[in-house]
């Protein structure tokens, strides 16, 4: 088999990447990672002959080029279909293609006022109105999930999958920010945050010291400890 190369930006920062990474190191085999570091003169010089999109993350696999996070979770569960990604059951795929697709291209007022930083925590950060109707909709979305196919496991739809990888970086928000959230959407970031890939890819961005200033806590919120 080919061996399987993950373009990457820095961890610190790229909810995006995580994603890709997470569906990678999540199939168990060898992989490579290339991190580019974002808004750099070495990024622009580099990914536009490493990913079509010029984004990341981006997966290289023999002569297959997948650029897009949610496709390489696609991708990854075909390389090793015996490993759990989506529900078997078909309620359940239904409601966890949903709730990934509203993922893929939704959430903006999280996304844009509340930027996955890795660096600590941090409390007293504003939220906008578009922001509160985003933390709402996601403690729906993970309440429901938990409370009809969660019975498994700790996770969305019991064991680690799919969908839990596409919400990694909105658990990593909400706990970075000290947004409040339900008691059982507390209990599903715990256990993201404590799975062990999640844990490997924050020890990792743990050692970066690069800065992406776009990124970086807004002036409103205050840090804790």
């Amino acid at each position: 088999m080919p061996a399987l190369k993950i373009i990457i930006g820095n961890k610190t920062y790229s909810s995006w990447s995580l994603r890709g990474w997470l569906a990678v190191a999540h199939t168990g085999l060898v992989f490579e990672e290339v991190l580019l570091p974002l808004d750099t003169p070495e990024f622009q010089k580099r990914i536009g002959g490493l990913s079509p999109s010029r984004t990341v993350p981006a997966l290289h696999h023999g002569d297959a080029v997948i650029w897009d996070s949610l496709a390489i979770i696609d991708y990854c569960a075909r390389l090793t279909p015996e490993h759990f990604w989506w529900p078997k059951d078909l309620t359940a795929y239904g409601f966890a293609r949903s709730i990934t697709a509203e993922m893929h291209s939704g959430y903006m007022g999280l996304r844009a006022h509340a930027p996955m930083n890795l660096r600590g925590a941090w409390s007293g950060l504003e939220l906008s109105d578009a922001v509160k109707a985003d933390v709402e909709k996601v403690q729906q979305r993970w309440t429901a999930a938990r409370e009809k196919f969660g019975s498994g496991g700790a996770f969305l739809f019991g064991d680690f999958g799919a969908a839990d990888m596409m919400f990694a970086p909105v658990a990593a928000r909400l706990l970075t920010y000290d947004i409040e959230v339900n008691t059982a959407c507390r209990a599903y970031m715990d256990a993201v945050r404590n799975h062990p890939l999640v844990d490997a890819w924050y020890k990792d961005a743990a050692t970066e010291t690069a800065a992406v200033p776009m990124d970086e806590i807004p002036a409103d919120a205050t840090r804790l400890g």
